[in-house]
């Protein structure tokens, strides 16, 4: 009966090597959508824009009486995503990556949360109700289909910048 056994060998563990041997670390390449780069303003400024967009369309009607904040975010970091490009400076720092992340997936959440519920308000008064013709149906959809383009704007510099946290 051939039967196979196993050996043992020893195995040696790697030299410890110094810091100076390794060299620096490699910095990863800006991608496009990151803060800072020219992908990473057009999805702010397209946030900013169809975020209000949406607003606008709902401040029309005369059942509107807040106005939102998400399109501050938006414009706020693409402010701070046309001073990089200006200055030529990457955002690079990891506590300003993890402010923009943090309020990247709150603000976006929120947005989509708000973007479905919206969309169940508007069902349920067009379809189920039918009291479209009393309300402002039109409108309401409107700044629905803009809250979701505005989500879908935001989720791709959500989920670059989340990445970006990860891999440092």
């Amino acid at each position: 009966m051939n039967v196979s056994r196993p050996a043992v060998h020893p195995v040696e563990a790697p030299p410890l090597m110094e810091v100076a041997v390794r060299g620096p670390r490699v910095r990863m390449k800006d991608v496009q959508g990151m803060p800072g780069t020219k992908g990473g303003l057009f999805l702010r400024l397209s946030q900013f824009i169809f975020a209000i967009i949406s607003v606008s369309v709902m401040a029309t009607t005369n059942d509107f009486r807040s106005a939102t904040a998400f399109c501050l975010w938006s414009l706020s970091l693409a402010f701070v995503d046309i001073y990089a490009l200006l200055v030529r400076r990457s955002l690079r720092n990891y506590i300003v990556i993890r402010l923009i992340t943090i309020g990247d997936g709150i603000t976006s959440t929120l947005t989509f949360a708000a973007a479905c519920a919206s969309s169940g308000i508007t069902v349920l008064i067009d379809n189920d109700l039918d009291k479209c013709a009393v309300n402002h149906c039109t409108r309401f959809e409107t700044a629905t289909a803009m809250a979701f383009i505005s989500w879908f704007a935001m989720l791709p510099s959500f989920l670059l910048n989340f990445w970006s946290l990860a891999s440092q």
